[in-house]
């Protein structure tokens, strides 16, 4: 399984903002039916926010699991953390869940490890559970983005439209689309950039980074309004 060396991805954007972690969670409670004994697993829980939060909302008695090959020193201690990869993690695996969520982390796989994965995420599941599955809009996404960057993640958006089509054509499926309306100001957005908080960055030498940050003050105003749109398979 790809391990990502991405730590700053949740860290003070409108993506860790106490506003969208309670807009998303609205919204997972619609999708799936949860209540104070339910199981949940987050496959690539970064700092473990979302769960943490969902399980103060619904009482949880017992901590919602989440994996990460990344070990985040401020990781949410309302979960049970687990630095390891999901692929790792089934192999020992004794527990059943009600809901496993796999946010904006599936294009990190291959083929191979999609369908491995959602086979040992089935098998995991409780009778009535539910796999909720999230990733960026492939068709109509809005992340302000400068040309280089814009240009990887075209080809990346297509790459994950070949992992959802692999999805649709192996299970049974629901499709909606989470949207959440972004307000930023320009230079926290630069400061996200700078901190290459989406993985379309990883692999940009500085001076193309440093290029990409002077399109971008040149080309959005001080304040950046946005939606960010994520679709949901439920499977």
């Amino acid at each position: 399984m790809v391990s990502t060396v991405i730590k700053n991805w949740d860290n003070k954007t409108w993506l860790s903002s106490k506003d969208y972690i309670k807009s998303f969670n609205i919204f997972l409670t619609k999708k799936v039916k949860l209540n104070p004994k339910s199981k949940i697993l987050d496959i690539g829980c970064g700092r473990g926010k979302i769960l943490g939060t969902l399980s103060s909302k619904l009482r949880l008695k017992s901590k919602p699991l989440g994996i990460d090959t990344i070990n985040h020193s401020d990781k949410d201690k309302r979960i049970l953390f687990k630095k390891t990869n999901a692929l790792s993690f089934f192999l020992k695996n004794k527990k059943r869940f009600d809901l496993i969520l796999i946010k904006q982390t599936i294009h990190l796989l291959n083929l191979y490890e999609v369908n491995k994965l959602l086979y040992l995420c089935k098998k995991n599941l409780n009778q009535n559970g539910k796999i909720l599955i999230f990733s960026l809009d492939t068709d109509n996404n809005e992340i302000p983005s400068f040309k280089l960057m814009k240009t990887k993640l075209s080809k990346s958006l297509q790459r994950d439209k070949k992992i959802l089509k692999l999805i649709t054509k192996l299970y049974p499926y629901k499709k909606s689309k989470f949207i959440y309306k972004v307000k930023i100001t320009r230079n926290k957005y630069l400061k996200m950039l700078k901190n290459r908080y989406i993985s379309t960055l990883l692999s940009m030498s500085d001076s193309e980074l440093q290029k990409g940050l002077n399109e971008i003050e040149y080309k959005y105003k001080n304040n950046i309004k946005f939606r960010d749109k994520l679709i949901c398979l439920a499977l």
